[in-house]
């Protein structure tokens, strides 16, 4: 079939809006809200501890912001107040999933910690529990875990917290990708002792901007409702005894959230037809789709990745900042798909790049399964010779265009273009 470039663009995940967010945030005009106090932010704190079970809620401008206090706290928790010139962390080092967006780690650095980055595991993409346990055994003082789930997909939570119980860790929970989704029942998000959600414009509920810190300690959440507003202290005039932020969600994005909040059950199931679409439109490629736990999981499928085969890579190699490939019949690699995705007016996305493998984490330390790190991160030139997990997956897999607005007809034009690929 002759395929011609979309008119319109098919985007890796746009917001997508209904209407009643418009009720909302002309409810904060009308009241004059437009500050980060208002009836938005403290209904949405509580729908949004409602759905994922837990009880507080902090509404925080991003989900990075979410993340640092959390960071922070824990720190503050495990080793003490910080000097005014230090991180709560204050050089102890944190277990830090390996493959995920770099903001899931900056927090640490932050708080002037060391990441030492744990391996990814095949069966859902994430933090490998053998890893981590291998890496308790190197660094036995460690007392706090990073986790995070990508792309929607949980990982093996409830593995890794048996295992941080065991050696007395915190866990970080970083849900910003997987709102709404659920292992064995729960949702993530709540496995954490503090949890971290997205609300940014490419998330399954956005705000445009905005995220959510989560705990069940009050007292907790009135130390990270304090810390983002500043440190202000109970006093007449404006009184500051420790460092703060100014990290409170808008009236206005609450608003957004909270016309959205009625249609995350909806925005899932959207995006498991798309992921469904794909697996079965698939078939016969040497490729497979972002796996998950089909027993104990349900994820919120925000974004539809694929790997492609070991033998039906085309050799494919990577700089800093750059990617050649070299096509071959019967081959493809991501480079190829994406540039071919490209040319036809859509949009697809690298793997997350492993931390390990970033310039500015290169020098930290990182444990695969074996106890092994450093030596074999070039897995897109030894492909399958690797014990490294994540570089393997950064190496051959890609995310597709995942926008719940694309068309059924328009997604098999997608699936239409890969295939060519491998033509």
């Amino acid at each position: 079939m002759q395929i011609i470039p979309f008119k319109n663009k098919i985007w890796l995940s746009s917001p997508t809006m209904h209407g009643e967010e418009q009720k909302w945030v002309r409810d904060a005009f009308e009241k004059n809200w437009i500050t980060t106090a208002g009836e938005n932010i403290n209904e949405v704190e509580k729908i949004v501890a409602e759905r994922i079970g837990v009880k507080y809620a902090v509404a925080l401008s991003c989900g990075t912001a979410s993340l640092h206090l959390a960071t922070k706290l824990a720190g503050e928790k495990l080793y003490g107040q910080a000097k005014p010139d230090k991180g709560t962390l204050q050089g102890h080092k944190v277990f830090c999933s390996d493959m995920t967006f770099d903001a899931t780690i900056n927090p640490v650095a932050y708080e002037d910690g060391e990441a030492v980055f744990i391996d990814t595991e095949p069966d859902t993409w994430n933090m490998c529990p053998k890893a981590l346990e291998k890496a308790f055994e190197i660094y036995p003082e460690v007392k706090l875990v990073v986790v995070a789930h990508l792309y929607g997909i949980p990982g093996k939570i409830d593995e890794i917290r048996e295992i941080c119980n065991r050696h007395g860790a915190l866990i970080v929970e970083d849900a910003a990708e997987s709102f709404g989704a659920t292992y064995k029942g729960k949702e993530t998000g709540s496995f954490g002792d503090f949890g971290a959600i997205s609300f940014n414009g490419n998330k399954i509920i956005t705000g445009s901007s905005g995220g959510m810190f989560l705990t069940d300690s009050k007292e907790d959440a009135d130390k990270v409702r304090k810390w983002s507003t500043q440190s202000r202290e109970a006093a007449p005039w404006y009184q500051h005894e420790e460092i703060g932020y100014n990290y409170r969600m808008s009236n206005i994005i609450a608003g957004i959230v909270r016309g959205q909040m009625n249609y995350l059950d909806e925005h899932i199931a959207q995006k498991k037809a798309i992921y469904e679409r794909y697996k079965a439109g698939f078939q016969g490629l040497p490729v497979t789709m972002n796996p998950f736990d089909e027993e104990n999981s349900k994820p919120n499928y925000w974004l539809s990745c694929m790997l492609i085969n070991q033998e039906a890579m085309c050799r494919q190699v990577r700089s800093e900042n750059e990617a050649v490939y070299i096509s071959e019949k019967g081959k493809s690699c991501p480079t190829e798909i994406l540039e071919t995705l490209a040319k036809y007016n859509a949009e697809g996305r690298p793997i997350w790049k492993p931390m390990h493998m970033q310039p500015i984490y290169r020098m930290n330390p990182f444990i695969t399964a074996n106890g092994n790190g450093r030596g074999q991160s070039n897995a897109y030139i030894n492909l399958g010779k690797t014990n490294d997990v994540g570089a393997d997956i950064f190496a051959r897999g890609l995310c597709l265009p995942s926008d719940n607005k694309m068309t059924p007809d328009e997604q098999d034009i997608i699936i239409e273009i890969i295939k060519s690929c491998f033509e």
